[in-house]
């Protein structure tokens, strides 16, 4: 009796041996088909961040208007949102907020492009004048200089002649505007279309993509989502605009002051190249100091101006900015740098503009949909992390 006890006691212990060796397998199977996936679509993820730029790049032409039109769409949403509280009609309140946008985009056009068109015309005949103003700071390197053209003279001594160098004068802005004007013009009406159309659906949009939820949870995280994006992206283009206008006016009256013509487009280039992080305040001080050597013959008052802004800019962007902005709306300096790289190599100078706004979206959505662990799918198990706004607060 006892020995049968005992069989039945060791055929137990075999039986749960083998059920646990066959759960091990199985869960070592599932854990290798997940990493089998998950390398696949890490493989897939690469491949397409890879294309994605090149897509963007070579259709531009549509991808641009679009892209741009949605961004100031959903700045524009809370505007939206004002007039329809105030019981105005959808369509109407869309149209509004399409005409005040047109209507300031017009002045700031005008404020800026046609006094610039001047400027420009006038570089060629003030070249000289420029250099005779640099020469009292370039003194310091005419030994240099000299030295550099006798070894130059030295390695070009077997060349038979003097080489002559022709510069064209580069196409007038009419020729510019008139070739590029109907392409430019379609674009614009249909960014126009899209910042309209969508305006005027937003509310039923919003409705119908939380409505169609399968579950609560769905709806509410769905709900949540729509509501950051649009109060990242409107916060910070509206905050940006206000300071960036702020110091537009701040330094046309200081060009007014030291007495440099068209104030008022210098402090426009100045707001508008504020808005791309890094490079644009450094263009500003560059046109600044080209802008003031064209004026003044004085080489340390030519450079006031580019001086003045260089102070305007960094109590602006260490003092006024993170004050307004706030702790929400940080990004990771390297995450701008990254984004401003990759939308300036897709789009140039509109991608530049349009880098911060887009990534604020993009992390916006991945806070709260959960984005890739690269780190934990290379040397832990994990795939997918995700954590909301709640938990960080």
């Amino acid at each position: 009796m006892q020995k049968l006890r005992a069989g039945d006691g060791e055929g137990e212990t075999q039986a749960e041996t083998r059920v646990e060796e066959a759960f091990l397998e199985s869960a070592a199977i599932a854990f290798r088909r997940d990493r089998l996936l998950a390398s696949l679509t890490l493989i897939a993820g690469i491949g397409l961040a890879l294309a994605v730029p090149f897509a963007l790049r070579a259709g531009a032409e549509f991808f641009l208007p679009v892209t741009a039109a949605l961004v100031i769409a959903i700045a524009l949403v809370p505007l939206l949102e004002w007039f329809e509280r105030r019981r105005v009609p959808s369509g109407l309140a869309a149209l509004t907020c399409v005409i005040l946008f047109i209507t300031v985009a017009n002045v700031a056009v005008a404020a800026i492009v046609l006094p610039a068109t001047e400027w420009v015309r006038l570089l060629p005949e003030r070249i000289g004048r420029i250099r005779n103003t640099l020469d009292p700071l370039l003194e310091v390197y005419s030994d240099l200089e000299r030295f550099t053209d006798r070894i130059v003279g030295e390695f070009g001594a077997g060349e038979k002649g003097p080489r002559t160098v022709t510069v064209e004068t580069p196409n007038s802005m009419v020729d510019l505007i008139a070739t590029s004007a109907p392409h430019a013009a379609i674009q614009l009406f249909f960014a126009i279309l899209v910042i309209f159309f969508f305006l005027s659906g937003w509310t039923r949009m919003r409705k119908a993509t939380i409505t169609t939820r399968t579950s609560f949870d769905g709806a509410m995280t769905t709900a949540r989502v729509i509501q950051q994006v649009v109060d990242a992206t409107s916060t910070y283009l509206g905050t940006i605009t206000l300071v960036n206008i702020s110091i537009g006016l701040i330094v046309a009256l200081l060009v007014w002051a030291i007495g440099m013509d068209t104030p008022l487009m210098w402090g426009g280039i100045v707001a508008v190249l504020n808005y791309i992080p890094y490079l644009g305040p450094i263009a500003s001080i560059l046109l600044l100091a080209l802008g003031g050597l064209m004026t003044f013959p004085d080489p340390w008052y030519a450079l006031l101006p580019a001086a003045c802004f260089a102070v305007i800019h960094i109590v602006e962007a260490n003092v006024i900015t993170p004050a307004l902005v706030g702790r929400r709306l940080t990004i990771n300096p390297l995450l701008i740098l990254v984004a401003l790289s990759f939308w300036t190599f897709v789009w140039g100078t509109t991608g530049a503009l349009l880098a911060v706004p887009l990534l604020i979206i993009t992390k916006t959505v991945l806070d709260a949909a959960g984005k890739p662990d690269i780190a934990g799918f290379l040397f832990e198990e994990g795939t997918l992390t995700s954590h909301s706004h709640e938990e960080e607060d």
